[in-house]
């Protein structure tokens, strides 16, 4: 009995312990639920956009797609700069373990140079992590396929389609279009958001010349797709493309036949030769000696090239043309006469007796002529033809050096032209305000005189000798000189020019002035006694020009150096020739300047000519008669000093006439007082 009833006992205490157990249980459960309920509402509801975009984000992957740079084109449609499909290594670091590690096995698979690894660890530093970063461009087909094999190692590593910039005529346009090179970290910091937003996925920029100054023109806008990736960041699918807005096609002034007719011309020989059409102001051609690839800077220039060129004696990255300075000697004659003529100093006929030297009245210190007993009497015409000194001396006394530094200016001498390349320098127009800023002492009417023959502390460009000479032979009025010609949106659109206006009113007050000025500057080609004799020969127009022969070293002696070796004198002489055709209705305006020439229109004018040559043939004419051998000029070069007591000239020198140096305090022998 007892038995039985202890085991009822234990039943319903079984019972209720299972109870208790399941109720609690059962609450547990409830709780659960719920705290699973709650989350759920709470990611599923509250936080529902927020987790759908990064779900989103690690499926779907935005990717820039960088536009296509526009094409350059010469003023006939010869191709000058194209874009060619590569591939190069891309790189996401986001998805890159270990960064130094993947780049050291990676180099065993497909070489890397440190130039690109030193690149892309500084892209790296400032673009974002989940962005494809280059980090090897231009890849060749053996090193594609190497990294295909082994691809399934390294992980955020893809080989990607791109367009990269090649220049087809290398050398020859190198200073006029430049090149584009990789974008750095310095480009980068240069940039505002704006900029930078538009520059996503593209790896270059235009550095120098052309590529530069039309870099908005040419970049265009990038477009953007969004792509849906696998775990491994790999591309599985294209779910939306924007496309990119290519860059304008741009058609340059520049004539390649032109181009080459100078570079060929020029032979090698350092210095600059450029041609404008000086009723618009476009530029015909535009060369700069010694020149460089382009190409060779496009995808990265390697340590070697680029020490190769940074070190070369004749420095082919210097732009001659835009940046190169010279004493410009006895091609300002011209120039000079107008501005007698226009500020009423000089008549044309008006005369001056050439004797082989001029003296300033109540001083002992002469200035001697390049002939030795001179020309005798010169009027404007005369002078201009025979290039004599004594007349210019004495126009530039007359005129005093204030009138002529302000009538210089007015033809663009110590000012950049604006032409649409970047860099260009000023030059130096001797002047009392800029020896004022580089020496303690005055100015003095000798330097007033040498300033007359374009001596002195003359320096200008190419391009402003171009340009003033293109100005000339445009009657007076000035165009800025330019290289773009007109725009295209697409290869299959209609080219829309561009204009560019005159930048004042013709700087000539009567046309008689033109014509004297322009009937000496025939003289000097045409009569048969002038400087550039015989450069006319063959040709079928009438062409007006004028040499100049500018000393490199000063003089110590007033003694004649009889020494004609050509070798020898081109060591001290740079040559120049500016010229243009037809005199009676100019087309087209020629300067050319050698750094080491013996005289100026032996050297630099049938340099000239053949440029006038091309010309005639680009205009649908028959090739003009080669000029005939023999010398082509007698003599258009300062007086001849004994070799014995040369000195380097930064400034340059003639007939005796040494100005204080810049920096110098000295005062010149025998100039009492300041100019008048």
């Amino acid at each position: 009995m007892s038995r039985r009833r202890a085991s009822i006992k234990e039943v319903r205490g079984e019972v209720a312990l299972f109870r208790r157990r399941a109720l609690a249980g059962f609450f547990l459960l409830l709780l659960g639920l719920i705290a699973v309920c709650s989350r759920y509402v709470y990611l599923q509801v509250f936080h529902h956009d927020e987790f759908v975009t990064r779900s989103e984000q690690n499926r779907v992957k935005p990717r820039s797609i960088p536009p296509a740079r526009g094409l350059i084109y010469d003023r006939n449609g010869v191709l000058l700069a194209d874009n060619v499909p590569a591939f190069r290594l891309e790189v996401t670091p986001e998805q890159v373990a270990n960064m130094d590690d993947m780049l050291q096995k990676l180099s065993a698979v497909v070489p890397i140079s440190d130039d690109d690894i030193v690149t892309f660890k500084k892209q790296v530093k400032l673009g974002r992590r989940f962005e494809g970063i280059p980090l090897k461009l231009k890849l060749t087909e053996d090193e594609i396929g190497r990294f295909a094999v082994n691809r399934w190692r390294f992980p955020g590593v893809d080989v990607v389609p791109y367009l990269t910039r090649r220049y087809p005529l290398g050398p020859s346009l190198a200073h006029v279009i430049g090149y584009v090179s990789r974008i750095d970290v310095d480009d980068l910091n240069n940039m505002d958001d704006d900029e930078e937003a538009s520059y996503k996925g593209t790896t270059h920029i235009g550095r120098i010349g052309i590529e530069r100054s039309y870099e908005k023109l040419l970049h265009g806008e990038p477009g953007y797709e969004l792509v849906e990736v696998n775990a491994d960041g790999r591309t599985q699918a294209v779910l939306d493309t924007t496309p990119p807005t290519p860059g304008k096609n741009i058609y340059l002034s520049i004539d390649v036949r032109l181009q080459k007719a100078a570079l060929d011309a020029m032979a090698g020989r350092s210095g600059a030769a450029i041609a404008i059409d000086p009723r618009n102001g476009q530029v015909l051609a535009f060369a700069s000696v010694p020149d460089f690839d382009p190409n060779l800077f496009v995808n990265g220039i390697s340590s070697v090239d680029y020490k190769n060129l940074m070190t070369a004696p004749d420095k082919p990255l210097y732009n001659r043309a835009l940046r190169g300075v010279y004493p410009p000697g006895s091609t300002v004659k011209p120039f000079l006469a107008l501005g007698g003529l226009t500020m009423g100093i000089r008549r044309p006929s008006d005369t001056v007796l050439s004797t082989g030297e001029f003296c300033i009245p109540g001083q002992s210190r002469c200035y001697r002529d390049d002939v030795r007993g001179g020309n005798g009497t010169v009027n404007m015409v005369r002078a201009i033809e025979l290039s004599t000194n004594t007349y210019f001396y004495r126009l530039a006394l007359d005129m005093g050096i204030d009138r002529l530094a302000q009538w210089m200016g007015s033809l663009g001498f110590g000012s950049k032209t604006g032409i649409d390349l970047t860099g260009e320098v000023e030059g130096v127009l001797p002047s009392r305000e800029w020896k004022a800023k580089h020496s303690k002492a005055g100015w003095y009417p000798g330097e007033t005189i040498i300033s007359g023959i374009g001596q002195g502390y003359w320096a200008v460009t190419p391009i402003q000798l171009a340009h003033a000479v293109a100005t000339f032979a445009g009657h007076g009025v000035p165009y800025a000189p330019h290289l773009l010609m007109d725009t295209q949106d697409g290869v299959d659109a209609a080219r829309v020019p561009q204009s560019f206006p005159p930048t004042g009113p013709s700087v000539i007050r009567k046309p008689q002035d033109w014509d004297t000025v322009n009937e000496g500057m025939i003289a000097v080609i045409n009569s048969g006694a002038g400087t550039g004799k015989k450069l006319g020969i063959g040709f079928p127009f009438v062409i007006a020009g004028k040499s100049g022969t500018a000393e490199r070293f000063s003089r110590k002696s007033d003694a004649y150096d009889n020494n004609k070796n050509t070798a020898y004198l081109a060591n001290r002489h740079r040559a120049l020739f500016i010229a243009y055709t037809p005199a009676e209705d100019p087309k087209i305006a020629v300067a050319v300047v050698l750094e080491a020439g013996a005289w100026g229109a032996a050297d630099s004018g049938p340099i000239a000519r053949k440029i006038l040559d091309q010309w005639v043939v680009d205009s649908g004419g028959a090739r003009p008669t080669a000029l005939p051998p023999g010398p082509i000029t007698l003599s258009d070069a300062p007086a001849e000093a004994a070799p014995v007591e040369d000195a380097p000239a930064s400034a340059g020198s003639v007939q005796g006439a040494q100005p204080a140096a810049p920096s110098s305090a000295e005062l010149p022998p025998d100039d009492n007082g300041e100019d008048q």
